[in-house]
């Protein structure tokens, strides 16, 4: 296949590039930096360069800014809406420019569409809590549905915490276990939908390529942990000498509005729609991808 990807430069995006390609595919990669090109992957500053005649067989949308980057200032909270909201709506106008429209669009999401919960378990069908990170993914969404009127399949991949070893949320979750000190925020029991981005690899290329497939899908593992729970699971792997949880007015003294939201708060997902769809994980249980994670090479 000859695949568009946007955010191949990201964390997840680079360890789907190096899979797809020695999966035989062609990979086109939006990207603002200057990359030399290869013999598999090719790099484009701008969508407007890419010709109608352009055979673009499925777009993977990864793009934006990351969520937990900085404080949410006006400002930046803006450029969150614009590297997601705006790039979806550009990739949608190439679609309906292109000679022939791409046969599927997976686009990214998160779990942050939900907004903060308690102990429900939330499937692709779980009520949403109206927040900032909410309206955002909805908004996020929204854009790359207009995909279909164009005869294109959408799969909106509403992404969990990915953990691996070399990048993502797992470098400042694990640095005080590393120092020997064990921690959790807050209270330590909102809930933690974690997924290792090997399974996240997997569940894009099984979107990709099962043709029936369409609507949302949370891509997290079978079995969310409270942030307790991670703590529990970090220090089977690590050897601490002791326990310190961050409090509450602590960070939200350091981040402000994304304390509340994506750190001292969470939502426990269930991918429902991948199970159904027969999708299996690699790393269901957090003590296996740990193993995996924090394991010498």
């Amino acid at each position: 296949m000859n695949i568009l990807l946007t955010g191949g430069t990201g964390f997840i995006g680079t360890a789907l590039v190096k899979h797809l390609i020695s999966s035989g595919h062609q990979i086109i990669i939006l990207s603002r930096q200057t990359l030399s090109d290869q013999s598999s992957c090719r790099y484009v500053s701008d969508l407007d360069k890419i010709d109608a005649d352009e055979a673009i067989d499925a777009i993977i949308n990864l793009a934006g800014a990351s969520m937990a980057g900085k404080r949410w200032s006006s400002q930046y909270k803006q450029d969150l809406l614009t590297s997601r909201v705006e790039t979806t709506r550009a990739l949608v106008q190439l679609c309906s420019r292109l000679n022939k429209a791409p046969s599927v669009l997976l686009s990214a999401s998160a779990i942050g569409f939900y907004g903060p919960h308690t102990d429900q378990v939330l499937d692709e069908n779980g009520s949403s809590t109206k927040c900032f990170s909410s309206d955002l993914c909805q908004q996020w969404e929204v854009e790359a549905e207009a995909a279909r009127k164009h005869g294109t399949r959408v799969c909106l991949m509403r992404l969990g915490v990915v953990l691996d070893r070399d990048g993502g949320a797992m470098i400042d979750m694990a640095q005080p276990f590393k120092m020997g000190v064990a921690n959790w925020m807050g209270d330590g029991e909102q809930w933690l939908s974690w997924v290792h981005r090997a399974d996240v690899i997997a569940a894009i290329v099984f979107l990709l390529e099962r043709q029936n497939l369409s609507g949302a899908f949370n891509i997290t593992a079978p079995e969310a942990v409270t942030s307790r729970g991670f703590c529990a699971a970090m220090k089977q792997h690590h050897r601490t000498f002791v326990t310190l949880p961050v409090p509450a007015f602590v960070m939200r003294l350091m981040l402000g509005e994304v304390a509340d939201e994506l750190l001292l708060s969470g939502q426990r997902v269930f991918p429902a729609a991948l199970d159904a769809a027969g999708f299996e994980f690699s790393y269901p249980k957090l003590d296996d991808a740990l193993e995996n994670i924090v394991s010498p090479m």
